[in-house]
């Protein structure tokens, strides 16, 4: 029997030698859902569930709303226990791949290439980005700053001003570049930035709060 531990670190190997140019972001929140695994690719977010033999698919109803709503496309990765059935339980647009135990190590199988997704909602997807990521954006763009609006507001005028294939490709190199060691003080200098023109001078005490997002060396 495979569990979720034995499969990733495997998994991260397989879908570096098969992509190609990747990031990957663990245990990332999307709506009521925690994404599993998020592959940046260039142009393109996939959303990847680990079912290994020890789960069960009580969530995954909600996981695949949840995951449709924020990546291109998505994928399944199931242990031999769900190979058979697992078809069942995603979209007909979800990739599969199968893990198996075998004597040399863990073998992987795409089953189903995953295709584009037709629910993807770009507010949802824009809004994964950090609000100083947002904002380069608006500078490559050439948009406004709207430094006094809100993040939903820049999100919409995004939509708007910026072309589809060129949003993609801006929102995977934002994600390329971030850098997690450096969330707190990104976030701060943005803030101290941007802060409207009635607080500044004012001095308050601030806590950052911490958030802990996994993590892969070379990678997110």
């Amino acid at each position: 029997m495979l569990y979720d531990k034995d499969i990733r670190e495997p998994l991260f190997d397989f879908l570096e030698e098969t992509y190609g140019k990747m990031r990957i972001i663990e245990e990332k929140q999307v709506g009521r859902s925690r994404a599993d695994i998020v592959m940046v690719l260039p142009g393109r977010l996939i959303g990847i569930e680990i079912k290994s033999d020890a789960d069960t698919y009580v969530r995954l109803e909600r996981q695949v709303r949840d995951y449709d709503r924020y990546f291109d496309q998505n994928i399944v990765v199931a242990g031999s226990t769900h190979g058979a059935h697992v078809q069942e339980h995603v979209p007909e647009w979800w990739g599969i791949i199968t893990v198996e135990q075998t004597q040399e190590g863990i073998d992987f199988y795409i089953r189903r290439e995953a295709g584009k997704n037709p629910q993807m909602n770009w507010k949802r997807k824009l809004s994964l980005l950090w609000r100083p990521e947002l904002v380069h954006i608006q500078e490559l763009t050439q948009m406004p700053r709207y430094k006094e609006k809100s993040k939903a507001f820049v999100i919409e005028k995004m939509i708007q001003k910026v072309p589809e294939e060129q949003r993609s490709l801006l929102v995977s190199e934002e994600l390329f570049e971030r850098d997690y060691t450096r969330i707190e003080a990104v976030i701060r200098e943005y803030k101290s930035q941007n802060r409207p023109a009635s607080e500044k001078g004012t001095v308050g005490k601030r806590r950052a709060r911490r958030r802990r997002t996994g993590s892969r060396s070379g990678m997110m």
